[in-house]
């Protein structure tokens, strides 16, 4: 492997992680297809989340990651009321189950009203985030809760896109939201469910935009996996150059 190599221009790649996959497994993959050692992402997605995974490839690109992921993101969730996980998704032992009850669209509305615009968010235990060198799933996984200081962060939108009342028989609330860096979504989701009275975890959630990152051209988990999987991923990976330029 090469730290650089004129044949192989250093650019960005838009990623549809599928589920299942770690967002070092992306990157391990696009190191092995490419050949190239200097290969980094710009933001980390849950195992059993899915979209949009920024990955840098040489070293001129794996500087940008900072700037990269200085960007609002937009996720599409779906929420399970009523259960509630260690790890506030499904990959976490359930902890606490409750009646949904009978939540009407505008009762559902007048909560997720109170989450829109500038707040306070205390990060999960179960996170990426260090403490003393090590992320906090290490010790939460060990029986040990650490909590960080809760952050500022942003909601600019929070937009239901399912509809009807919500209950025990139809317990799924499935949102649209775009927030800024630093945004747990699996937090949001717990926060809601709290608030609605009924508790909830994250069933689902994908990433569709980071900043000026999309979907449109990204390579999938299928690209990963074809016979020219390299010719592929040279075909839609973006220069630098290119990006710089939206950047400024």
């Amino acid at each position: 492997m090469q730290e650089e190599d004129a044949a192989l221009p250093a650019g960005v790649l838009c990623v549809d992680k599928p589920p299942g996959l770690t967002s070092f497994g992306a990157v391990a993959r696009v190191r092995r297809i490419l050949g190239i050692k200097k290969v980094g992402h710009a933001g980390t997605l849950d195992p059993f989340a899915t979209g949009l995974l920024i990955i840098c490839v040489g070293r001129s690109a794996t500087r940008l990651i900072s700037q990269f992921m200085a960007g609002e993101k937009e996720y599409l969730t779906t929420l399970r009321l009523g259960i509630e996980t260690e790890t506030l998704d499904p990959e976490g032992a359930v902890v606490c189950k409750r009646s949904v009850g009978e939540l009407s669209e505008e009762q559902v509305e007048d909560v997720l009203a109170t989450f829109r615009g500038a707040q306070l968010q205390q990060p999960p235990i179960y996170s990426a985030l260090k403490h003393k060198g090590k992320p906090l799933y290490w010790y939460a996984r060990r029986g040990i809760a650490v909590e960080k200081e809760p952050r500022r962060i942003v909601i600019s939108e929070l937009e239901r896109i399912s509809n009807g009342f919500c209950s025990d028989a139809d317990p799924e609330l499935k949102l649209r939201v775009r927030c800024s860096k630093g945004t747990y979504i699996r937090v949001l989701g717990a926060d809601i469910g709290e608030t609605l009275g009924c508790g909830a975890y994250l069933t689902a959630l994908r990433r569709t935009r980071s900043g000026f990152f999309g979907l449109e051209k990204a390579v999938t988990g299928d690209d990963f996996e074809a016979e020219d999987a390299r010719e592929r991923l040279l075909s839609r990976m973006l220069s630098v150059e290119d990006v710089v330029k939206l950047l400024h």
